[in-house]
């Protein structure tokens, strides 16, 4: 088989990407805290009260990968773009089964695209947000023209139904983004990092393969170290957190999440809280959310926003980005 004809590249660096395309897929099942009654010793009240969650989504059929296409071709259509266009996929997420091939790769292939550069990344919760950051420098440094972006996540794999703890907490799902380059950067400046020291708070390993994590720890950092990181991600975009339009963190927990948008001065009203109606998807959280307030019209076109995702690793990353135009 010919290879594909290599694209044309910018003769140098663009100033930076924009964000001209979202997409998300959630699967049609819908699991409520009172059928998680009846599994484990809970209730609706207590898991509403603890962390703030309705319903979340679980995947029967679908795979990691097909939520992924699903999410991708989605974001595509929004954007009015074809998959020849990309030349860049990345998936963020820690529950594909397969080492190989990635799950971008899977993506390309069932998409059709031509030869664009794949791969995916593991940064858990933060993993979207990463791949937005890596995708984005890869437009500035003129390496991609066109980039597609995917969180996605099937947690219920990995979930131990016996255990409380974890269980009311985990959804499934897939969203995405599209960025191009662009002389006007519609994406800000990463602010990423880790915190060694809570490697092991939220983890997936052998030999269990089931999710576990430190709850109270990752809450304590959550209320008194998160804010900070994120008014620092504002400050590189240069831009007051009451300026924002919205704020999409990590949909982890409704107590992390409202109480951090009160630290940064941030209404309610334009916060994502997603997790009541979708759970924690991880990495797929915050494409979800994004793509929900875009389409809905909650956020406006062509507005800032910060996006900042943290949990397994213990790895943080953020951004603030401006929502796709009116095409």
């Amino acid at each position: 088989m010919n290879p594909s004809p290599p694209r044309s590249m910018p003769d140098a660096p663009v100033r930076g990407s924009r964000v001209v395309g979202v997409g998300s897929y959630q699967p049609g099942r819908i699991l409520t805290n009172s059928e998680l009654s009846q599994l484990v010793d809970t209730s609706d009240e207590w898991i509403r009260s603890r962390v703030g969650i309705e319903t979340r989504r679980i995947a029967d059929a679908e795979s990691v990968a097909d939520m992924a296409i699903r999410a991708g071709l989605d974001a595509l259509q929004d954007a009015g773009m074809d998959a020849v266009d990309v030349d860049l996929i990345i998936v963020a997420t820690v529950t594909a089964k397969d080492r190989s091939p990635s799950t971008a790769g899977r993506v390309s292939a069932s998409i059709g695209a031509a030869s664009p550069a794949v791969f995916d990344v593991n940064a858990a919760c933060s993993g979207f947000t990463h791949a937005m950051a890596i995708a984005d420098q890869a437009i500035r440094a003129g390496s991609a023209t066109t980039a597609l972006v995917i969180g996605a996540e099937k947690l219920s794999d990995f979930t131990d139904w016996a255990d409380r703890s974890t269980c009311v907490l985990v959804g499934d799902g897939a969203g995405a983004a599209i960025l191009t380059a662009s002389d006007e950067p519609g994406v800000g400046p990463v602010h990423w990092g880790s915190v060694p020291a809570l490697a092991q708070a939220v983890r997936i390993e052998e030999p269990s393969l089931h999710l576990e994590q430190e709850g109270l720890t990752v809450y304590r950092w959550a209320i008194t170290q998160a804010a900070q990181l994120a008014r620092r991600t504002c400050e590189l975009a240069g831009i007051r957190p009451e300026d924002l339009a919205a704020f999409i963190p990590h949909q982890a927990n409704l107590r992390i999440i409202e109480p951090l948008a009160d630290q940064l001065g941030i209404p309610r009203a334009i916060t994502a809280r997603d997790v009541i109606h979708s759970g924690n998807t991880s990495s797929a959280s915050i494409p979800i959310a994004l793509a929900k307030l875009v389409r809905t019209g909650e956020v406006p076109p062509d507005s800032p926003a910060l996006l900042f995702g943290f949990g397994g690793g213990f790895a943080f990353a953020g951004q603030v980005i401006r929502t796709p135009r009116n095409t």
